[in-house]
């Protein structure tokens, strides 16, 4: 790989990028329905609240990490351990740092659902509109695994390039495309007859949305949600901070990023809630939200088509710049443990992956009788439970654990590391916040989400 790490060419670019890993899904599929299922306004209070809480002190740990141990996950912790520790940190952070493939074996399948919508938007195919057009995609193996093909080639062919060349670049145009769609479709949406309704019950918190669910229950879903929009605890936003460099503190650059993570998920359910309200449609009807109940409001809008192409582009490119950020994680790993060069380390991960997003594709099909949770339950939603509800929280506790820990790295050489450049410097009246409260909380909400799912 050369003894020079890559390093992202401007600042916006590093910010971009690590935005990129957490905008993405996340903020505009699975934010939206989940806010749906869990009451609207309340939910987006308590999921604030993880953020602030749980998400920004994380986000901030794991980007200190990754700067200073100029690695992929597994690699820094092996670097800034203490030395006279007897515990070696970073064999644990195998497992915590595999949540990156998990997360991308169904992450490039719905990417691939997103590509499959926005051709038939933009070619003016009629049937996107019809209520069982979703249905007749899943049931497709050799539909799906086309899309997903597709769309992991686009993504490996952007980590092909380097972190400056092509990497840094795509994102900045994405990230900008994003915002503009954003924008476009947000005018739109509040222009719709009866959208006050939506923007009402998305940001107005009401006791009475509950929708039988518990409080401990929706705080579960809150946090879970933090952190899957994050993406902490499994090493995706480390890679970021390895490419960039000390001229900058990294409290200001991790709060820059989660506002902007923060905007395009309340912009994705100004999108969305109005939508829904003016047409009489079920905000919480789950995951199949955007492709089922959405396809059903742009057809009843004037210039439906237009609208269509529009959104799921949107998508598309929301999709698209977290595929590209967390897969440069993958690649990074194999140059840094394997010495691969980055072509390599692309074809080998490419590969990989191409064939691990099968049991997620095959779930929907040739496996529709396997209900891995029970229920309904898909190869999906158990990819998605190993990854959100398990891996991302508990590697957040043990970053936090290492972090603090003086046979780890150490309290001060993360604070150290955090108010490195110019920029805000990270309060240390925080720190005996982060050491003792956080993590038991987080242990605490995750049990009881686990009791809940195995009861």
């Amino acid at each position: 790989m050369g003894e020079v790490r890559e390093k992202f060419a401007s600042r916006i670019g590093f910010i971009f990028m690590t935005a990129g890993c957490a905008i993405g899904l996340g903020n505009v599929w699975r934010f939206p329905f989940i806010t749906g299922q869990y009451g609207g306004g309340l939910f987006v209070l308590l999921y604030f609240v993880c953020l602030l809480a749980f998400g920004t002190p994380l986000l901030l740990m794991e980007l200190a990490v990754g700067r200073a141990g100029q690695s992929t996950l597994p690699g820094a912790l092996r670097k800034l351990q203490h030395p006279a520790g007897r515990f070696a940190w970073h064999k644990p952070s195998y497992v915590f740092f595999a949540g990156n493939m998990i997360l991308l074996m169904f992450y490039v399948v719905v990417t691939g659902w997103l590509l499959d919508y926005a051709v038939n938007f933009i070619c003016g195919n009629e049937k996107v509109f019809a209520d069982e057009s979703f249905g007749k995609m899943l049931a497709s193996p050799g539909r799906q695994i086309v899309t997903s093909f597709v769309s992991l080639a686009l993504t490996v062919a952007v980590c092909f390039g380097g972190v400056q060349k092509t990497v840094e670049k795509s994102i900045k145009y994405m990230m900008g495309g994003l915002f503009v769609l954003l924008i476009v479709l947000i005018i739109q949406a509040l222009s719709l007859p009866g959208a006050s309704a939506g923007v009402k019950f998305f940001l107005s918190p009401d006791f009475s949305n509950f929708a039988g669910k518990s409080f401990i229950e929706t705080f579960h879903a809150a946090m879970g949600q933090a952190f899957f929009t994050l993406s902490v605890g499994i090493g995706s936003i480390a890679v970021c901070g390895s490419y960039f460099g000390r001229e900058r503190s990294l409290f200001q650059e991790g709060v820059v990023i989660v506002v902007l993570d923060t905007c395009v998920a309340i912009a994705s359910g100004l999108i969305i809630f109005p939508s829904c309200m003016a047409f009489g449609i079920d905000a919480g009807s789950g995951p199949e939200l955007i492709f089922v109940t959405l396809p059903k409001v742009f057809e009843s809008m004037k210039f439906g088509f237009f609208w269509g192409v529009l959104f799921f582009v949107f998508l598309m490119v929301a999709a698209l710049s977290t595929l590209i950020a967390v897969f440069e994680n993958l690649v990074a790993f194999g140059m840094d443990e394997f010495k691969w060069d980055r072509k390599i380390s692309c074809a080998v991960f490419g590969g990989a992956l191409m064939v691990l997003a099968l049991p997620c594709i095959f779930g929907f099909n040739i496996w529709s009788g396997f209900h891995p949770l029970g229920g309904s339950s898909t190869v999906l939603d158990l990819e998605d439970f190993i990854v959100s509800s398990n891996l991302l929280p508990l590697g957040g506790v043990y970053l936090l654990i290492f972090c603090f820990s003086r046979y780890g790295w150490g309290v001060e050489k993360l604070y150290d590391e955090l108010n490195a450049g110019k920029g805000w410097k990270f309060p240390l009246w925080m720190k005996n916040y982060i050491k003792f409260v956080i993590p038991v909380l987080i242990l605490l909400l995750w049990g009881t989400g686990i009791w809940k799912v195995f009861k």
